[in-house]
């Protein structure tokens, strides 16, 4: 452990013992392996978060953007994207980013033959898409069987793994992008969405991202995760001025289970997020490091293990 590590890791500690002492008590870290594992888990939240931060000022390959080329990263993308004053299309790679995640195996396989049109100089683009997501759909149904192909592993990230590529069905693929296009609702821009509900909500950054939580209902197959995900990111990469107030824990498996387990309590999800918020206020650190630890923890309370989506 790094010695800035060391001492934050004491900090959380001495912490979380003032916490369970005067405001709740804490049994899931009674024991003392417990409480190490929790507040490594901690600080490997706070350096995934900041590391999507630090990308901003990274120097990054222009290969990294092209879909054919093996180095192609869609996040790494999004930012040179948003580099290049191409705010729209920032905004879309980050759509594509979590809706597919990045496969143990595959890496960014399914999302580099999708967004560029498998090499056939036609990309789905933003532009593109947002014209025709019919013609998206249809586009991806006749090539389904070459993206599946076998011999050549794929699949979506760990976090997307029920997902599917169907291109008609209701929960496919061609369903997610077709109702996010139509969240966005062009010719409006991602950026004039997200202007608005700042405005509605006084410029509030977690009034405006809980509007816009709350109105990816719309979006099909993006569910709690994935619009925790696909909004914290945008915040990260100062795409909006948007922050969660909250770890939206209705409908949160693994950070639910996590936080019974730290309050020793089969509390309601509304309760535990009331509480994982005023926990998070104690220790400084901020909701997705809060949900993300929590998650990863209960996997292996005892003993630290890394975890990646």
């Amino acid at each position: 452990m790094r010695p800035k590590d060391r001492r934050r890791a004491a900090e959380l500690s001495d912490r979380l013992s003032s916490f369970a002492q005067t405001v709740r008590p804490l049994p899931g870290i009674a024991p003392a392996e417990n409480r190490e594992c929790l507040i490594e888990q901690m600080l490997e939240s706070v350096h995934r978060v900041a590391f999507a931060r630090c990308l901003l000022d990274l120097d990054l390959s222009p290969r990294r953007a092209d879909p054919n080329d093996e180095l192609f990263d869609p996040l790494k993308a999004a930012v040179l994207s948003l580099r290049a004053g191409d705010m729209e299309e920032a905004f879309w790679l980050v759509f594509l980013f979590v809706h597919f995640g990045k496969n143990a195996r595959a890496g960014w396989r399914y999302v580099a033959e999708i967004y560029g049109g498998l090499g056939n100089g036609q990309p789905w683009n933003w532009r593109r898409v947002s014209q025709s997501p019919a013609g998206f759909r249809a586009w991806l149904d006749a090539n389904l069987a070459r993206i599946r192909r076998e011999g050549v592993p794929g699949g979506f990230g760990n976090h997307r793994k029920y997902e599917s590529l169907d291109a008609n069905s209701p929960n496919g693929t061609g369903a997610a992008v077709e109702t996010y296009v139509n969240w966005v609702a062009p010719p409006r821009t991602h950026v004039e969405l997200v202007t608005e509900a700042t405005l509605l909500e006084s410029g509030d950054p977690y009034r405006a991202f809980d509007k816009l939580y709350r109105s990816m209902d719309a979006v099909a197959r993006f569910g709690r995760t994935a619009r925790f995900d696909y909004l914290t990111m945008l915040g990260k990469l100062g795409l909006a001025a948007i922050q969660p107030g909250s770890t939206y824990m209705e409908g949160a498996t693994g950070p639910a289970r996590g936080a019974r387990l730290l309050f020793g309590v089969d509390a309601s999800q509304r309760t535990l997020d009331q509480w994982v918020v005023q926990l998070g206020s104690i220790l400084s650190l901020g909701m997705q490091e809060m949900e993300d630890s929590l998650c990863n923890w209960q996997k292996s309370p005892a003993v630290f293990r890394r975890f990646r989506g």
